[in-house]
């Protein structure tokens, strides 16, 4: 986007800075509510009024993104809130862990029955049940 207004900013300001030193004629400015009257360089007046009209307008243009520099900032906030918030839950499911393993460890291991066995002691619970109604 720089380049495109590169290409089209600079030869725009060479056509403007030339017409306007190409017209050395002077000029005179009544300022109305003040009866002051000013004289000058028709040259010095379009180089003056250009740059005056920049300045507003980007005055103008940095006004209206003052809600998005807003949001912008209001998002940051919540952005490193959100990170703190997100670090102490890290540290917390770190500490979580450790407790799971240290009581892993602390468990005193039993011997893992096969299917068929415990299908076997199904059966015979059963079996017991029945002779004992």
């Amino acid at each position: 986007m720089g380049f495109i207004k590169m290409l089209i900013g600079i030869p725009l300001i060479i056509v403007i800075l030339v017409f306007a030193f190409v017209n050395n004629d002077l000029a005179t400015f009544n300022l109305w509510p003040f009866y002051i009257e000013i004289t000058v360089s028709l040259s010095v007046a379009i180089v003056f009024f250009l740059l005056v009209g920049f300045f507003i307008g980007s005055f103008f243009s940095w006004l209206s993104y003052a809600p998005v520099r807003k949001a912008l900032r209001c998002q940051k906030k919540e952005c490193r809130k959100l990170t703190k918030k997100q670090e102490e839950l890290a540290k917390e499911v770190d500490t979580l862990h450790e407790n799971i393993k240290v009581l892993k460890e602390q468990e005193p291991k039993s011997e893992k029955i096969s299917l068929g066995v415990r299908i076997k002691n199904l059966f015979k619970r059963q079996i017991k049940e029945k002779t004992q109604n």
